[in-house]
């Protein structure tokens, strides 16, 4: 029993926890169990432990099978992500550089405009229009107000210094509102930073070539189209950008290449067309206007629309007071005082007269000009609003509500300047059918004067008697025409003025027959109307087709004397920043057409229509006016055109599609527009007679016929009595 209890092995619980209580065993027993080796036994079970530890947590079974599957696809994609994002990263890069390499120095993007612009002055010098490309001069984000600076900023991209060209939150936040409301994720809000909006307005260095668009508004559609790929290159294009340049010279870039409507081509024209001063100038509030409209240019142009263009600036305030652009007082100041047009804009006066210069100047410096050019032109802002004016207030006044009704006013000067024009009932427009200069209507009576100019040129006066009665002609190739009068009614022998005075039809028509119908028309086209004139006998009561313009422009000859005028706008002409002039015309008189006493006997016998006869609600108190109406057949057309000594005027009314005016005759509406026109034009001026001259005794006397009881009339009916015999035969 003692040996067995020798024997007996130690646990190895008793070896790795002894008891307190047991004996320390000798110097002996120590030898025998190093410490080291004792320390080695004794790690072994513990390595033991962690290891069935990790079997038990990673276990066999479903779950650990599942998980360690999942660890290995995460591990496959993770290892395959890192790899194609290095291989993107250097593509990037690489795409980046060769983009940089090709970018030019900021000078040369800070005007890229393909067209020039035109700048009209009128006849005092003042703006009153523009056209083309406006671009008002360089201007940086050092010389640009603070306001304005910030204002672009505030609105267009709040973290443009703090991001390297691209901003991932912005492009979420856009995909999230995109979606939110109902689009596609790439359709509507961009999340485009100023910087990519830049790269957008550059067209990614795509220079407009004209030969391979179809037009420049083809090219700018696709330098604005919203592809995906074009995203990325645009987003290259930024990053390259950010390398080349500063974020201020970014922001100039920026500045003077966006669009912000009206023809403005960056900030400092949009300032000078909007409120006549400077982008370095402008206050909080104009400043938010004209960031305001960076979202859409056309929609809140404020020659547009001034209140929606307001509104939208409400809002860039409260950004720039929310981001810290603005104190709470100067954002309170900046909305109890929002931006006002300057005075020519919110006139925008002159359109129609604007886009007649342009059409009628030269194309290579007006329409298709590739230069800045500065027009002076006759245009008297003081006559043009007038105009205007006289427009609304008939239609406002004497036309029934809902009428789709048209008319047109010219006013010029004795020699064929241009004074004032309006081409509609909508009298601030730009690039509107223009009824006064490319409407080709009917005249109506408003021939007659060249009629009677014809006479008169060839000897006959004013008292001269022509018969008024039945009338018929044989047409060849028409038949048998007999005119008559408006009045349906006849009224025998009649002087050439009575005539003229009561728009009498028959006697036209034979005075014009006993005048030569080729001298008539002769007569007519040398005083300046161009259109083709009618070959037969309804020539004499305005057959044929013509412009306001050339009508009042042939009226203006008779005022003057006799000589032929061109209508005419432009004075002057020359590149901006030049002092001698490429253009200059002084006057559009041309070659006389008929003698000066016949253009002041015929004045004598157009005062006699306004002062007694069918212009009557023309009359001016005060002023000795002449003038003529006219009426087409089922009054299609009504005409009025009169002068004073100082400015002739014509007014045409009528329907686009010809549909026949409801009681309306040269002697009603076009009359009263004319007068009221007229009235404002002549305010404040002292009257001057006109240059009339009254006709001595009749120089033809009604002549007794060889039949007992009388049938034709002396001087004029006497001679047509004449020339219908030898055409005719017979007594």
């Amino acid at each position: 029993m003692t040996d067995s209890k020798r024997r007996k092995p130690t646990l190895v619980a008793d070896k790795r926890y002894p008891s307190a209580g047991r004996k320390k065993t000798s110097a002996k027993s120590t030898r025998k169990a190093p410490p080291k080796k004792t320390t080695t036994r004794k790690a072994k079970p513990k390595r033991t432990a962690r290891k069935t530890a990790r079997r038990s947590t990673r276990g066999g079974g479903i779950t650990g099978a599942i998980r360690r599957f999942f660890g290995w696809i995460f591990g496959m994609i993770w290892g395959f992500a890192w790899r194609v994002g290095m291989v993107v990263l250097l593509l990037v890069a690489l795409a980046v550089g060769l983009v940089y390499t090709t970018l030019p120095e900021v000078d040369a993007l800070l005007d890229g405009r393909a067209r020039g612009s035109v700048t009209m002055l009128d006849r005092e010098g003042k703006v009153f229009a523009w056209r083309g490309d406006q671009f008002g001069g360089v201007i940086t984000a050092d010389t640009v107000s603070k306001h304005l600076k910030n204002a672009v900023v505030a609105t267009e991209d709040k973290r443009f210094y703090r991001h390297f060209g691209i901003s991932p939150r912005g492009v979420a936040s856009a995909v999230r509102i995109n979606l939110r409301e109902g689009r596609g994720p790439l359709s509507g809000h961009g999340g485009s930073t100023i910087t990519q909006q830049t790269a957008k307005l550059l067209c990614l260095g795509v220079p407009y070539e004209p030969g391979q668009w179809e037009s420049e508004a083809a090219y700018e559609s696709d330098c604005r189209q919203g592809s995906l790929w074009r995203k990325v290159k645009e987003a290259v294009y930024a990053l390259a950008m950010e390398v080349k340049y500063s974020k201020d010279e970014i922001l100039t870039i920026y500045l003077n290449r966006a669009f912000l409507g009206a023809g403005a081509r960056g900030f400092e024209a949009a300032s000078q067309r909007y409120f006549g001063k400077s982008a370095a100038e402008v206050s909080p509030a104009e400043a938010a206007m004209l960031a305001g409209l960076l979202v859409a240019p056309t929609r809140y142009a404020p020659t547009n629309n001034l209140q929606r263009s307001q509104d939208r600036a409400q809002l860039v305030i409260g950004l720039m007071e929310e981001q810290g652009y603005l104190s709470t007082a100067e954002a309170k100041s900046a909305r109890a005082n929002p931006a006002q047009l300057s005075e020519a804009a919110a006139a925008r006066a002159g359109g129609y007269f604007a886009d007649w210069v342009m059409a009628s100047g030269p194309e290579f410096f007006t329409r298709n000009t590739t230069e800045d050019v500065v027009i002076r032109t006759t245009l008297d802002q003081r006559l043009q609003t007038a105009a205007e004016e006289a427009m609304q207030f008939v239609f406002q006044e004497k036309v029934k509500p809902g009428s789709k009704a048209q008319a047109a006013i010219v006013v010029m000067s004795a020699d064929g300047a241009v004074r004032a024009m309006v081409g509609g009932r909508e009298t601030r427009v730009s690039g509107a059918f223009n009824r006064a200069t490319q409407a080709l209507r009917q005249t109506g009576s408003s021939f007659k004067p060249f009629v009677y100019a014809t006479a008169l040129e060839l000897g006959y006066s004013p008292n001269d008697i022509v018969l008024d009665e039945p009338y018929c002609l044989n047409i060849p190739g028409s038949g048998r025409w007999c005119p008559k009068n408006y009045t349906k009614r006849h009224y025998g022998r009649v002087t050439l003025t009575q005539a003229l005075k009561d728009s009498l039809n028959v006697p036209a028509v034979k005075v014009a027959e006993v005048a030569g119908l080729d001298n008539v028309r002769t007569v007519a086209s040398n005083f300046g109307i161009q259109s083709d004139l009618a070959a037969g006998p309804a020539l004499a009561l305005g057959a044929s087709e013509s412009t306001l313009i050339e009508m009042t422009g042939a009226y203006a000859g008779i005022l003057n004397g006799g000589s032929s005028v061109e209508p005419y706008g432009l004075t002057q002409l020359k590149l901006l920043g030049e002092d001698e002039p490429l253009m200059d015309t002084s006057t559009g008189i041309g070659e006389r057409v008929i003698r000066t006493d016949a253009a002041r006997q015929l004045i004598w016998m157009m005062e006699k229509v306004v002062s007694q006869g069918s212009g009557k609600r023309a009359a001016l108190p005060g002023w000795q006016v002449a003038g003529k109406t006219g009426t087409t057949q089922a009054a299609r057309d009504a005409w009025f055109i009169g002068f004073t000594a100082d400015y002739v005027t014509g007014v045409w009314m009528g329907y686009d599609d010809n549909t026949p005016l409801s009681g309306v005759t040269g002697g009603g509406l076009p009359a009263e527009i004319w007068h009221e026109t007229m009235v404002r034009v002549t305010e404040g001026m002292t009257p001057s007679p006109l240059p009339m001259l009254a006709p001595k005794q009749p120089v033809r006397t009604a002549q007794q016929p060889k039949r007992s009881k009388p049938r034709r009339g002396g001087g004029f009916g006497q001679a047509v009595d004449r020339l219908l015999k030898d055409i005719f035969g017979g007594n």
